[in-house]
């Protein structure tokens, strides 16, 4: 072993669990402590001021400015009272993190000393720089100034010594700069056409809200073997590396006992989560060696975005003090699974009526129908762009690979719930069947049976799949933003809700009454979106043939699939609810064409260095080793004894010579290729370009280094190996 990986790999095995301080008070005694939630407004705040802000946040009133001093001003006593000095408005920019500039809590006192100062202005709108954040050409770097507004419906918490305020972000111009903005929009839009629909079975609902639970999967390397990993470090993934003769085949990993240190690692995050009102409630090995996941109670989909953002930048902290570093890449190792971030969506009212649940009674399940068929309708119409939400140049890795969902969206029911809307799709007003059952729904129809909650199976092929009660958003990645699909989901769901409201209005009349013409809608619909229900094996070929027969997107190219944020249907949506006008969406789509070439080039470049510094002269001086040795051998035996003893050095040195020259060439070829397409001035031609020519000769180059890696003498090998960075914990 190379003496730099001898060294890393036993001070990984050295490493101990970290101790840490577990508090004495049960979890729910310091949950949300460092929020400053209903409770501390209460407390901190006057009562008049804290009616206004209620109402603000519950019920979208509109921020008196006249409140804001004095809600800044009981901020900053609760905060500094948790030892606070400073403020800062976070913000989710199209950077896939988050980001932040702090100022301490001070001001002139006019007596040649300081004062702790923050006022309701410094709370509800700053000014941070524009024109270094991706923004795809609405700002140019001599138009600098942008906006960040604070989001009182996303409460305000305490990390180390700031005050973070989460805010949105827009440019001078009024275009939204982030993701929160447009989600807000999309779940205002989404609430308004939901209440309509509602009012058909139940007039009392003043207000849906969109849930949201994420599942978050990652990895955990030692640090000191992630740091000898030049691509882990700078790409977050392994762009070389044989798989180990042991990965995940027996699948004794999932759901395994938690090796001690990571279990040291996961009561610390959870700690800390919980404080800052994270309410994380699961943990579990996951399938792959070194995979892990966690998981918190849904809460409603704003709030949920913002708390996934913040416990990956707690998760990244946490494994630090550990000696970890968290890899949330959705494929960082090849050959095993890969990582995501299932969105599990449902929509509730304010009177707690879930409208993805089966009810008790005939009208309650009507509407539950009613929700589902619509779903689906949405889900069909903009199965380009949901699948858009949720590409990169990173989560391309993983779809359809290792137990990932497929890069083509359809929605898997189970059998109870496909054979209603079949048997619903063929029915007439005179033979609609009852909907009743005190758990679910069971029609008159022998053949069918009852439909409970939870009563259908898993399909883990499936990119969006009907779990019970939810809908379950496999497809998104474990890096990314929840707020990407969560937009376009909440924003098709409003353009259909308000599309079926009108649809239903112009079939009612005298003679029809308010059942019927929504049965004969649904009826219509169901027939209309039967191509994006499948229920069978997403990875088959025959599934490819099919999809595209039905109609689907069966896209592959990232770049080109980020096409369906600018189509004709996609445009209009996005406008007429108001989420986001065209130049928005034009500029977004910038944004992810320079993003993904960025990415390619990144990988390009740490491959090309990697293989010309490490892996070739590594192999050549193998190479020089078995030489030597067949001169020797020759010196020492006569030619024939030689000649057989020699046989299978020479069979290596031919092989080692034949790959190193490939990969020579080839990272020669890659070289020239980046430069032809950095030419392209097109932002999107230039994507194509890199996505078509580079990024398959990443995966050529490799294939041939990691041939090497079984070869080369292990002792002389630099890079820690999978076995290593997938089984030391």
């Amino acid at each position: 072993m190379s003496s730099l990986r001898f060294r890393v790999v036993e001070k990984a095995f050295q490493t101990k669990a970290r101790e840490f301080s577990i508090p004495e008070e049960r979890p729910s005694e310091y949950f949300g402590k460092y929020v400053f939630n209903r409770e501390k407004m209460f407390k901190y705040l006057p009562g008049d001021v804290f009616a206004k802000l209620v109402d603000v946040i519950d019920n979208g009133a509109a921020l008196d400015s006249g409140i804001a001093d004095e809600v800044a001003s009981g901020m900053k006593r609760w905060a500094m009272e948790l030892g606070a000095t400073h403020y800062t408005h976070w913000f989710q920019p199209l950077t896939e993190g988050t980001a932040e500039k702090h100022d301490a809590f001070v001001e002139h006192n006019g007596k040649g000393g300081m004062m702790e100062e923050f006022s309701g202005k410094l709370l509800v709108q700053q000014e941070p720089d524009a024109s270094s954040f991706p923004n795809g050409g609405i700002r140019n770097t001599f138009e600098a100034r942008g906006y960040s507004a604070w989001d009182p419906s996303s409460p305000v918490f305490v990390v180390d010594d700031t005050l973070c305020i989460p805010t949105i972000f827009i440019s001078y111009t009024g275009e939204s700069l982030d993701y929160k903005t447009p989600l807000l929009k999309a779940l205002r839009a989404m609430n308004k056409a939901a209440v309509d629909v509602c009012h058909y079975f139940d007039p009392s609902v003043k207000k849906v809200f969109s849930y949201l639970g994420w599942e978050q999967e990652y990895f955990l390397v030692d640090e000191g073997l992630y740091a000898a990993r030049p691509d882990l470090l700078l790409t977050g993934r392994t762009l070389m590396g044989h798989e180990a003769s042991k990965n995940q085949q027996l699948e004794d990993h999932y759901f395994g006992a938690i090796p001690i240190r990571v279990a040291a690692f996961m009561k610390d995050l959870e700690i800390q989560a919980l404080e800052l009102g994270i309410p994380v409630k699961t943990r579990h090995n996951e399938v792959a060696p070194n995979q892990f996941e966690l998981a918190p109670i849904y809460e409603e989909c704003n709030l949920a975005v913002d708390h996934n953002m913040l416990i990956m930048s707690l998760m990244r902290k946490v494994a630090r003090a550990h000696g970890f570093r968290v890899l949330l890449h959705e494929k960082p190792f090849k050959g095993i699974n890969g990582s995501g971030k299932h969105n599990n969506w449902s929509l509730g009212t304010d009177n707690g009526i879930a409208l993805m649940a089966p009810g008790k009674t005939a009208e309650e399940n009507l509407r539950f129908i009613t929700f589902i068929v619509n779903t689906l309708m949405a889900v069909y119409r903009h199965n380009g762009l949901l699948k858009a939400s949720i590409m990169s140049a990173t989560n391309a890795h993983r779809l359809g690979a290792n137990e990932a969902p497929p890069a083509i969206i359809s929605s898997f029911l189970g059998t109870q719930l496909s054979q209603v809307l079949d048997h619903l799709e063929v029915s007439t007003d005179e033979d609609m069947g009852v909907l009743v059952g005190k758990h679910g729904m069971k029609l008159d129809i022998p053949q069918i049976p009852e439909l409970l909650i939870d009563n259908t199976d898993r399909n883990r092929t499936s990119p969006f799949a009907f779990t019970g009660n939810r809908f379950e958003f496999r497809a998104v990645g474990s890096e990314a933003n929840c707020a990407s699909a969560m937009i376009a989901l909440n924003t098709a769901m409003a353009e259909q809700l308000t599309d079926f409201k009108r649809d239903v209005d112009e079939a009612m009349s005298d003679d029809v009454s308010k059942e019927t013409a929504i049965l004969q809608v649904l009826r219509r619909y169901i027939k209309t979106c039967k191509p994006i229900r499948f229920d069978g094996n997403g990875y088959s070929e025959e599934w490819k043939a099919e999809a595209a027969r039905r109609g689907l997107d069966c896209e592959t190219s990232c770049p080109v699939i980020f096409d369906n944020y600018l189509s004709e249907s996609s445009v209009r949506m996005f406008t007429s609810t108001g989420v986001m006008t065209k130049v928005e969406l034009e500029a977004r789509n910038e944004v992810k064409w320079e993003t993904y070439t960025k990415k390619i080039q990144i990988e390009a470049r740490v491959l090309g260095d990697l293989a010309m510094n490490h892996i070739v002269p590594v192999a050549t001086h193998y190479q020089s080793m078995l030489i030597n040795n067949v001169y020797r051998l020759k010196e020492l035996f006569d030619a024939s004894e030689a000649e057989g003893m020699s046989a299978e050095n020479i069979s290596l040195i031919r092989e080692i010579a034949e790959r190193t020259a490939y990969i020579k060439k080839h990272v020669d070829d890659m070289v020239e290729a980046r430069k032809v397409a950095n030419r392209i001035d097109n932002v999107r031609e230039k994507a194509i370009a890199y996505h078509d020519t580079i990024a398959p000769m990443l995966e050529q180059i490799r294939y041939h280094i990691d041939k090497l890696e079984l070869i080369v003498d292990d002792q002389m090998w630099t890079l820690p190996k999978y076995r290593e960075l997938l089984f030391i914990r």
